[in-house]
């Protein structure tokens, strides 16, 4: 039998239809984006309305926080929920939840009694609502595309990551400057379209398991082993968790290097447009990269380079400025999260695709609601300037570690026993520099 994924296949074997016709995928894909989109404009109203209520960057940390935390808490066991549950309910089950979390602040800022308390439980409950969707369609990705379009599936998504970024920061910013209720109405809104479009979708996001499911405790069990017996994976997932956590400062920092010089919030949403059009355009040229240099030295010199542009963003208050050192730091992120998300999907069984993400995003995410809460305290103490300096150290200390270790001199492959049929095992352009 030939190997579906295999592009020599006999000439019997028919090309599958390209994404930008697969119903079911062009769902699925628009309706998260719809979500991001609205979930990206309330990234920089968030942190503004904060400020504009209490003056204090760690009230905004607090705040940010809050909406890290489930990164922390809810993760392994939102994974091994994801991979016992029906996907699409789950989807739309949060989808709802998530309307009524950011219609409640869109109502509480109109009638003028938002709370520090509010703010911070909404977050949360908005960020473990975003948890368990996000696992969710990661592990309905492979439902919905062949295995020989996976990796552009995967890429196509990042894409629309960064591309919410791109407009929904900006639209936030124009937002809030209207009304500060607006972003979150508008982020309720996308809510309601997201809902919509996953209820049309007609294939099933996950298989039928083999047998009887072990208990919950025991498959997070098993998902732990599987993830830390592959030490490629492991020490790659510390180092991303580390850059994460240092970003949570650079991001607040930003905000106030921007509110400093006199910008508004549209100028912030500029700002972190231009990180947008970076990570877009990495995120689409990323596969193309990723076959060509090793994921081991995409980390290093990535990281790298984060050294030595974050000390740049101290040094200036000109927004264009600001913006190309954000649009060349989110150019490596999204080359860094096409190839790590390529590879990991494709070495995970199907079965654990929930618990290994989830724990890979506890790992990666988790550390990062205390580099917000931490960030707050930095940039209140030792101000911008040398907040950034410390950062750009740490990211030169991870870069070295990077190059050195040789841990991501190996990358882990799984049995072939592991695949789904048809499941390309991991490709080439993983190997060692």
């Amino acid at each position: 039998m030939s190997d579906p994924a295999d592009p020599s296949a006999g000439a019997g074997h028919a090309a599958p239809a390209p994404l930008r016709r697969n119903r079911d995928f062009l769902l699925l894909w628009g309706g998260v984006g719809l979500t991001l989109l609205g979930a990206r404009a309330c990234v920089v109203a968030y942190p503004f309305l904060v400020l504009w209520k209490t003056g204090e960057a760690r009230d905004a940390g607090l705040v940010g926080f809050a909406g890290l935390l489930p990164n922390l808490l809810v993760q392994l066991p939102a994974g091994a929920l994801v991979d016992r549950w029906d996907r699409r309910r789950l989807m739309i089950v949060c989808d709802i939840g998530a309307v009524l979390v950011a219609g409640s602040v869109a109502a509480a800022v109109l009638a003028d009694r938002i709370g520090l308390a509010h703010l911070v439980a909404a977050a949360f409950a908005e960020s473990t609502l975003a948890v368990f969707y996000q696992l969710a369609e990661r592990a309905a990705v492979r439902h919905v595309v062949p295995a020989e379009q996976l990796s552009a599936a995967l890429g196509q998504n990042e894409a629309r990551w960064r591309a919410a970024g791109l407009l929904g920061q900006p639209l936030g910013g124009l937002l809030y400057t209207a009304a500060r209720w607006a972003p979150f109405l508008f982020s309720a809104v996308t809510h309601v379209l997201s809902l919509l479009a996953l209820l049309p979708i007609r294939t099933r996001l996950q298989s039928e398991p083999d047998g009887p499911r072990a208990p919950l405790v025991a498959e997070l069990r098993e998902g732990l082993t599987w993830t830390w017996r592959r030490r490629f994976l492991r020490v790659l997932v510390s180092l991303i968790a580390g850059t994460n956590l240092l970003f949570q400062v650079i991001s607040l920092a930003l905000v106030l290097i921007v509110r400093e010089n006199g910008g508004s919030a549209t100028t912030l949403g500029l700002v972190t447009a231009a990180g947008g059009i970076g990570g877009t355009v990495g995120a689409l040229t990323g596969m193309r990269v990723a076959r060509r240099v090793p994921l081991r030295a995409v980390v290093a010199g990535g990281t790298a380079l984060w050294a030595v542009l974050v000390p740049v963003l101290a040094l200036t208050g000109s927004p264009v400025l600001l913006g190309a050192v954000m649009a060349a730091m989110a150019y490596v992120g999204g080359l860094t999260n096409v190839a790590g998300g390529v590879y990991q999907v494709t070495i995970t069984p199907e079965r654990m695709q929930g618990r290994v993400s989830s724990l890979i995003q506890l790992l990666a995410f988790g550390t990062s609601s205390f580099g917000a809460l931490a960030g707050g305290y930095l940039l209140d103490g030792l101000g911008v300037t040398r907040t950034l300096g410390a950062i750009a150290a740490a990211m030169a200390v991870l870069a070295l570690f990077a190059v050195v270790s040789p841990a991501l001199r190996h990358p882990d492959r799984a049995p072939e026993a592991d695949l789904p049929v048809g499941e390309p095992a991991a490709a080439g352009y993983m190997d060692a520099v």
